[in-house]
């Protein structure tokens, strides 16, 4: 028998709204249940791990989820939560972002083992041959006009204007939770509470449609303590795609949560166990400044999208920025983590007839760069033991050869603790 999935969700922190009578339902029998996913990019966001891990608590209860990808309802766009209607995508596009999406979901969901294993639908299979007659004659006289204005998704786009793309995208999706219910059992829609009227929709139409059972569960907007928008940053959306939002820094987006966010995301974006997060807490209370939380949900995440040997990277790139690091540690770094580690640093190019077969580190720090003012200054500097090239000491008497340079680019120039200089060598 399922265990209780609405209870495990309800101590996280995680319904938002519920249907009455959903969690007797599933504690019947195993169910099958489904949340959307939007495919207009190529790659999910840390936006998207809310209703990933409510289907990875859905699956790990005893219950089969399906994650349906809107190639069809992406050539529309929903307006919940939207001021302004957006581009639509083009076939190629989609089925493009489709397959990205997919491969993102199997780090988290078992598509392989048996009666519970996930499913992956697209709601174009189901639309393409559907004629808009058939539509508004099948789906549309279920659903009165006053019954779809009454949703706030609508109201609030009525007062800057909506085209009837957008209206129709709440009967759209209402047939998609009919027809999986029709075609697999679907007894549930799970989604964000921006989807409460999408989803009571869908089981309004069937009820009314085939008289089918159907619940509705809806989790919270994740919001930051502070008021800005979970999931920004000031370079933009954490993606999950590492070629979008490299490893370093999605370990680090975690890393820099505060500690009232931090006892939130343990509870939603992990699968520690009640007890074990308690700890957690209790640990950090007593030394809040070693972010014992932070580093558990960074280490957790982490692992699960990137792998364990991206996550020793990650850690390894944040070691270097608090100054615990060697040059091999440095030399592990991608050319973009280095670059995401040492953003903000000053920097400066010569070229590569300009650096030869090396230069003295005099000519490194001031002449060649202007790191240092002048080479008095240098001199002093590297008297006093102050300089380090590649996080290493160096002396007066050093050649920076280009069996120095990290990827045969880049060297950093370091005095004292805090003060670094990027020496970049260009063709």
């Amino acid at each position: 028998m399922p265990s209780n999935f609405i209870a495990e969700l309800q101590w996280r922190g995680m319904i938002h709204d519920i249907m009455p009578g959903t969690e007797e339902a599933l504690l019947k029998k195993v169910s099958a249940g489904y949340i959307g996913f939007d495919p207009t990019a190529d790659s999910l966001h840390v936006g998207h791990l809310v209703q990933i891990m409510t289907l990875v608590h859905f699956q790990r209860a005893g219950h089969k989820p399906y994650a349906l990808v809107g190639g069809a309802t992406g050539m529309v766009g929903d307006p919940s939560g939207k001021s302004q209607e957006r581009n639509l995508l083009d076939a190629d596009t989609l089925n493009h972002n489709v397959a990205c999406v997919r491969q993102q979901l199997e780090a988290f969901l078992d598509f392989n083992s048996g009666e519970t294993a996930a499913e992956m639908v697209n709601n174009y299979d189901w639309f393409q041959n559907m004629s808009f007659l058939d539509f508004i004659r099948d789906v549309g006289k279920h659903i009165s006009v006053n019954y779809m204005m009454a949703k706030d998704s609508v109201k609030k786009r009525l007062e800057t204007g909506m085209s009837f793309t957008e209206f129709s995208y709440q009967l759209v999706q209402g047939y998609d939770f009919y027809h999986l219910n029709k075609h697999h059992n679907c007894i549930l829609q799970l989604g964000g509470s921006d989807q409460w009227g999408n989803i009571v929709t869908g089981t309004e139409l069937i009820r009314r449609k085939s008289g089918g059972e159907a619940y509705a569960v809806t989790t919270p907007l994740i919001k930051k303590a502070d008021g800005t928008k979970f999931g920004k940053t000031e370079s933009g959306s954490v993606w999950l795609d590492p070629e979008k939002t490299s490893p370093y820094a999605f370990y680090q987006f975690w890393l820099n949560a505060s500690d009232a966010d931090a006892a939130n995301y343990i509870r939603i974006f992990t699968l520690r166990a009640k007890e074990e997060i308690e700890a957690l807490e209790a640990e950090h209370a007593l030394a809040p400044h070693l972010r014992v939380l932070q580093k558990a949900i960074a280490e957790d995440i982490t692992t699960r999208v990137h792998g364990a040997a991206a996550l020793q990277t990650a850690i390894a790139a944040s070691n270097i920025l608090f100054g615990k690091s060697t040059a091999d540690d440095l030399r592990s770094l991608s050319e973009k983590d280095f670059f995401a580690v040492f953003e903000g640093v000053p920097q400066a190019s010569i070229s590569l007839a300009d650096f030869g077969t090396g230069i003295s580190i005099v000519e490194a720090l001031a002449a060649k760069t202007g790191f240092l003012s002048s080479n008095g200054e240098a001199r002093r500097e590297l008297k006093a033991n102050a300089i380090s090239v590649n996080k290493e000491k160096v002396g007066e008497d050093f050649i920076l050869l280009p069996e120095h340079l990290i990827n045969g680019r880049y060297a950093l120039l370091g005095k004292g603790k805090k003060n670094n200089y990027i020496l970049l060598v260009e063709a």
